[in-house]
């Protein structure tokens, strides 16, 4: 076990995460092809704000200073109103504040007034029938909060496809993109399966995931544009092997991002749920805490798998691995595993010089003469 912490901290490529993309693409087929079918046969649990309906709030301390049960007034709503049932009975806030919110399909005004009156009779809360209020939710609310998620969400990835594309390159910005969809379609298959309440607030947290996503992929990206800078004139590795190296080297930095990130989001499903009973929050966490975990994973088995394919579709890369091969061929010792440093020195000492110089003139910017310079720079010639 200390030999694989050891491995993840130095980062020396031991992990062969690139060579074994294949099971990882069976492994994410699978559970995309349960998200997607959860999506299409269940649905979503939507919420009010989208189906519409009538919310109704009350105390939740009574007139003797006892706190009002969810179901005691899941049973005075079925006794007012025998068939129907409450879309959700929440209890929200705490101390004074503390509410309890009936969400409710669309009630009339007759039905309404019926509700409130037995709620009073059997939970009689705190400032009697008065101090039950009642408002009606439009659908049409949801459905143009969801409209303008759906734009963002377009130009986020027009956004994003230019920007990786100018930095870096169209290979590099499709593999971001296929990790970001990856990430977005289990979410919300995450939500479908186990019924979730799609609120506002969700499809807000669904759009904050989506960074997340983006900042871990660009970091290793940028490990493998810098790992990869003149590989064409190299026969150290080949293309996945360079991109392999730079996912270890970035791995524990990508572990160490998920979890500070993950921390402060389930304090927020403690704190803002489990004491401050604020389903805003839960929402929000939720859609985040599933979001993360699953960004954070694409980031690493996803998106540098897919350059690396989309990579070995150019012939020069794989006349550069075909090159590799041969001069391995021509070792002596044990040969290597895909995506493990070689150990036989001699015959990569003229490579590793060349990546060596490669990384320096990287780090090192030009300097231009000016013309100062060249009034001070000796010509060897006598003054006189």
């Amino acid at each position: 076990m200390s030999s694989v912490f050891t491995r993840l901290y130095v980062g020396n490529g031991a992990f062969d995460i690139v060579g074994k993309r294949v099971r990882w693409y069976i492994v994410s087929s699978i559970i995309l092809l349960v998200c997607i079918g959860s999506m299409v046969f269940n649905g979503f649990n939507l919420g009010i704000d989208f189906k519409g309906g009538t919310k109704i709030s009350m105390p939740s301390v009574s007139e003797s200073s006892q706190t009002i049960s969810t179901n005691a007034v899941e049973d005075a709503y079925a006794k007012a109103l025998p068939g129907k049932k409450p879309t959700a009975v929440q209890a929200v806030g705490s101390g004074a504040s503390a509410t309890i919110q009936i969400k409710s399909p669309a009630l009339n005004v007759a039905e309404v007034a019926t509700l409130k009156t037995a709620i009073a009779q059997d939970t009689k809360p705190q400032g009697g029938q008065g101090a039950i209020s009642d408002s009606a939710v439009s659908a049409s609310w949801g459905g143009e909060i969801s409209g303008k998620a759906l734009w963002a969400l377009f130009w986020f990835f027009v956004a994003v496809t230019a920007f990786l594309a100018f930095y870096f390159e169209w290979r590099m910005a499709v593999g971001a993109l296929v990790a970001v969809f990856h990430d977005v379609i289990i979410t919300a298959g995450v939500y479908s399966l186990i019924g979730f309440e799609v609120t506002p607030a969700t499809v807000i947290g669904l759009l904050t995931i989506l960074g997340f996503s983006l900042y871990d992929t660009v970091v290793v990206f940028d490990k493998v544009k810098e790992n990869t800078r003149g590989l064409l004139g190299l026969t150290r590795r080949t293309y996945g092997e360079a991109a392999n190296l730079a996912l270890n080297q970035t791995l524990m930095r990508s572990i160490n991002t998920s979890l500070i990130a993950l921390l402060p989001v389930i304090g927020l499903l403690v704190v803002g749920v489990g004491i401050l009973g604020v389903g805003t929050l839960q929402d929000l966490a939720l859609v985040q805490l599933v979001g993360m975990f699953i960004g954070a994973l694409s980031s690493i088995f996803i998106a540098t798998p897919v350059l690396v394919d989309l990579k070995m579709r150019d012939p020069k890369y794989v006349a550069q691995a075909k090159r590799v091969a041969a001069r391995r061929a021509k070792a002596t010792g044990p040969q290597v595993a895909e995506g493990i440093e070689s150990v036989d020195e001699d015959a990569l000492a003229s490579d590793l010089r060349k990546e060596e110089a490669m990384a320096a003139a990287a780090s090192v910017p030009h300097r231009t003469a000016k013309a100062g310079d060249a009034r001070r720079r000796p010509t060897g010639k006598r003054q006189r």
